[in-house]
Parts: structure tokens; C-alpha cells; sequence
């Protein structure tokens, strides 16, 4: 429930609670979700206290797994806090112990403190929890899970979620994403590449800014020109799309395209500098796609282009040798359906 950078800022105090009521927001996007409606309650009570969780009508599991979460998310808080303090973790961790066994009873139930209490007495325990360890971990729970077919409606619920997390980080890109799933898998028709292929191309478009989640709001909605620092953290968007997809089995298509979504038939673009013979035409549509869904809309630095004005601005950068020509010239020759899908 959160991608606001200001809410999550204020959760990472101690005593932060529920915060821009991420709590319901997230439960929200899980009800909607028949996968994963299942965990909702889950999240929605992730920061009530023991002590109100005991007389709610939820079952015990939920409880106890919704203060488990509660409890975890302020140990990694205050693991984090501290690092600002020192850099080895070793040296927070009597504080945090301390902390979360002043909590027992009230925040978190007895159990789950005493059992975090047991195992947190090792330094292994620590070590473990650093980023370096935590990856393997997960690297190594995903090389080992059985791997399960899902449908493609199914797939696209869930990864709405994504697209809609990242599009509320500002006013400015809502339905970005929409926008531009839309439009490529419309212009994937219209060049008669197969089902599974704008299947591909829509999820790509639904994914191509999840890196947009580590830019700091204040840079995304800054009216003015950025400095060479803040352009160079948003240039690394794409990249962080490219390094968080690539290694989810079936989305190595997806991943690339998405990782390439500003990259320029010219070799200009970012952030690999490919060019015309490492653009599939998938690649060049989601490119075409993002740019057009782009000028549609309103953005703090301008206002939104009409139909025109926005095809103007394609053909512009066309003849400049960053967007691919067959691309621009179909979406030229279909505009009005072209501008309907990219706006819905």
C-alpha cells in the first residue's frame, strides 16, 4: 500500500503505524486479486498491536501471521535505523532485542517475541539479514520451488498490482502503465504477432517502470529542470526493471523489453546503448508505446499534447533515428484507435 516516498519515510520510525492508511490500501489491491484475495486481512491488520488483534472475528492463523509480519517489519526498521548508526549490524542488535521484548504483550504476541528472542542470540542470525545474504536466500528458494503453470488472466491480476503501485507515486503517471500495456498489445495486432506474443507485450507494458519505485517522488513531480544528479537517478529506471524481472522464469522476454523501453534505433538511448540490430519489434512497440502514452498526459514540467501535437512529436523523433519508423508510421495510420487505447 505504499509507494510515496514521504508515507514510507515516516514508517521507517519505530513507532510509525499505519501511515497514509498504506494498511487498507494494500488490502484493497489484494481483495481484487482471486490468487491472492486470501491474504488480505493478513495485510490490512499487519500494523494492529496484539492487544486489538485478540478481540477482532479473524481465525487464529490470521492473527498470529499478521503480528509475525508486524514484528518482522520493525526488526528490519530498526536493523535499518541502526545501520545509519553504525555499519555493522552486530553492533544494533542488543538494542533491537531490547526494543521488541519491551513490546511483548502489548505489540506482538508472547510467543512470537520469545521464539525472535531464541533465535536472534547467534550472530548468524544477523549476518543472515544482510542484502547480500538475504539475496542468496531468496535466489536460492526460487531455484528450488517447483515451478507452476498459471493463466494468463490470472498473471495479469497480479501484476496489476505492480503497475498500480507504481503508477500512484505521483498524480502525474496514473494509468501510465495502462496506457501503455494498451497500445502495445493493440500495435502488437496490427503487426499479426501472435496471441502469446501481445499477451507478452501487455504484461511488459504493465511492468516497464517498476524501477520508477527507488526515484524519490520529489524528483518525479519536479517542475523544473532536473540536475545532472537527479537525471542520472532516473536514468537508471529501466535497468532496475531489467535487474528486478530478469530473473523470474517466463518473463525473460518481458524483461528485456521492459529493460529497453528508452533505448534508441540510433544506439542513443539507455541504459545498454542498443541499437537497431538488438531491437526486436517487440522492443521498438513498447518503446513507440511509451513515448505516445507519455505526451497524452499531464506532466508537472508541461501540459498534456493533443493528437496532433503528439504525433508531431513522434515522426520528430523518428526522422532523429530514436523511435523505429514501421512503428510510428502504424500508429500514424491508426491514430484515433491508437490514441483510445493509450488513454482508457
Amino acid at each position: 500500500g505504499v509507494s510515496n516516498t514521504d508515507v514510507h519515510t515516516k514508517l521507517t520510525h519505530f513507532e510509525g503505524k499505519n501511515v497514509g492508511n498504506h494498511c487498507a490500501k494494500g488490502s484493497n489491491l489484494l481483495q481484487n486479486i482471486p490468487l491472492l484475495a486470501h491474504l488480505s486481512d493478513y495485510i490490512l491488520h499487519h500494523h494492529t498491536p496484539w492487544t486489538d488483534l485478540i478481540g477482532l472475528d479473524l481465525p487464529d492463523a490470521v492473527k498470529m501471521g499478521a503480528n509475525c509480519i508486524y514484528m518482522v517489519d520493525r526488526v528490519d526498521i530498526l536493523a535499518l535505523n541502526g545501520l545509519k548508526i553504525d555499519p555493522d549490524i552486530l553492533g544494533s542488535t542488543k538494542d533491537i532485542r531490547r526494543k521488541i521484548r519491551a513490546k511483548r504483550d502489548h505489540w506482538f504476541h508472547p510467543e512470537l517475541v520469545d521464539i525472535f528472542l531464541k533465535l536472534s542470540e547467534s550472530e548468524a542470525f544477523w549476518l543472515s539479514l544482510e542484502k547480500v545474504q538475504s539475496t542468496g536466500f531468496a535466489s536460492s528458494y526460487i531455484a528450488h520451488n517447483s515451478i507452476q503453470e498459471i493463466e494468463f488472466e490470472d498473471l495479469k491480476s497480479i501484476i496489476l498490482i505492480f503497475s498500480q503501485i507504481v503508477d500512484a507515486k505521483s498524480t502525474y503517471t496514473v494509468k501510465h502503465s495502462d496506457g501503455v500495456a494498451n497500445l502495445s498489445r493493440y500495435l502488437g495486432m496490427l503487426f499479426n504477432l501472435s496471441e502469446h506474443t501481445c499477451d507478452m507485450l501487455e504484461l511488459t507494458g504493465l511492468l516497464h517502470d517498476l524501477g520508477k519505485l527507488r526515484i524519490p517522488d520529489k524528483i518525479l513531480d519536479k517542475p523544473d529542470k532536473l540536475t545532472q544528479s537527479e537525471y542520472f537517478t532516473v536514468l537508471r529506471h529501466s535497468f532496475d526493471t531489467y535487474e528486478i524481472l530478469k530473473n523470474i522464469k517466463g518473463f525473460e522476454d518481458i524483461s528485456k523489453w521492459a529493460g529497453q523501453h528508452h533505448e534508441c534505433v540510433d544506439g542513443s538511448g539507455y541504459p545498454f546503448r542498443d541499437n537497431a540490430q538488438n531491437l526486436s519489434i517487440e522492443a521498438r512497440i513498447i518503446a513507440v508505446a511509451d513515448v505516445f502514452q507519455a505526451l497524452t498526459q499531464k506532466r508537472p514540467y508541461r501540459d498534456k499534447f493533443p493528437q496532433e501535437d503528439t504525433m508531431s512529436i513522434l515522426k520528430k523523433q523518428m526522422h532523429e533515428g530514436k523511435l523505429d519508423e514501421d512503428v510510428v508510421l502504424m500508429v500514424e495510420k491508426n491514430l484515433t484507435e491508437c490514441w483510445e487505447s493509450a488513454t482508457v
